[in-house]
């Protein structure tokens, strides 16, 4: 696991993962990680996720806006 920078410190988000076609999150306060992949959340929200998770800043806002519930079940 990557830890999140959270720049702003504003956000839920404490660590991530990012594969070839996923990224798997961590949420400060859940037991377990939670994995969006090209499949469940389409390749455009999980590169642009990517991006976010990178670059330390709005993940979290943009997993609530856009693929909230889009997670591998």
């Amino acid at each position: 696991m990557e830890i999140y920078k959270d720049i702003d410190n504003d956000s839920g988000v404490r660590g991530y993962e990012i594969g070839a076609d996923y990224i798997t999150v961590w949420f400060d306060g859940t037991a377990r990680p939670y994995t969006y992949s090209y499949a469940s959340a389409g390749s455009g929200h999980v590169d642009s996720m990517k991006k976010l998770a990178a670059s330390g800043d709005g993940l979290n806002a943009y997993i609530n806006r856009n693929v909230k519930f889009k997670y591998v079940r």
